[in-house]
């Protein structure tokens, strides 16, 4: 089976449902060969290739709360991204467009190499929440695609072309037409698991879709794990 999940570089909450995500896997035998794809959704397609302004007052804006009240959800949603393990400041994050990130998140999908595509986005997501990077900063894009083993020529392609383009676009459009709205949102078989549950949710949900993928196949006489099917 395969989990396909829609998430952005600056939100909090898809860092934290993708840790979440990674645990409840660890815990589940039969997961452990599962397909995962991330698709793109961009909280802000407007945001600039520099930062305006600090997280907090910019938080406090967009929720319509003040700076001292935004400053204590910020640190309660940090708070979580500790407790998985994440070294993680999102108070001093730099919030800039996230289109090239994604694009360049294509390329690395591309190479048909999982575990090449999950260490840049690994990378990416600890630029922003670790690091505190701006991820529409070509030349930061560039080195961390290098450090992650694509080929340079290729990265330097993508970063100044606007390859792969419309693909983060398709992926938005196909997350719209499926009302998801907001991010993180993830797809296992007929079960959606929507925002950051917990790994214990998490784990429920993937378990629930196995059966069912399972007890499927046994009427048409094939047996399924995560990785696929076979006859017999």
């Amino acid at each position: 089976m395969k989990i396909t999940y829609w998430s952005d570089y600056a939100c909090p909450y898809c860092y934290i449902g993708a840790a979440r995500l990674k645990k409840a896997i660890a815990q589940l035998p039969e997961w452990a060969d599962a397909e995962i794809e991330m698709k793109a959704f961009q909280l802000d397609p407007t945001a600039g290739e520099h930062a305006a302004g600090d997280t907090q007052t910019r938080f406090a804006k967009k929720y319509g709360i003040s700076f001292e009240e935004a400053g204590r959800r910020i640190a309660g949603i940090s708070q979580l991204g500790i407790a998985e393990g994440l070294d993680f400041r999102y108070a001093a994050t730099r919030f800039t467009n996230t289109m090239d990130a994604h694009r360049l998140t294509k390329l690395a999908q591309s190479k048909g190499d999982p575990a090449l595509a999950e260490k840049l986005i690994e990378a990416l997501f600890r630029a922003y929440f670790t690091d505190n990077r701006e991820l529409a900063d070509k030349a930061l894009l560039q080195s961390i695609g290098e450090a992650c083993g694509l080929d340079a020529a290729e990265v330097k392609e993508v970063l100044e072309t606007d390859k792969y383009r419309k693909e983060v676009i398709r992926d938005e459009q196909e997350a719209a037409a499926n009302g998801i709205y907001a991010v993180p949102f993830f797809v296992v078989g007929a079960y959606a698991i929507s925002g950051a549950q917990s790994v214990e949710g998490m784990k429920s949900t993937l378990l629930r879709a196995m059966r069912e993928s399972q007890e499927a196949a046994a009427e048409q006489g094939m047996t399924c794990g995560p990785d696929g099917c076979t006859i017999g």
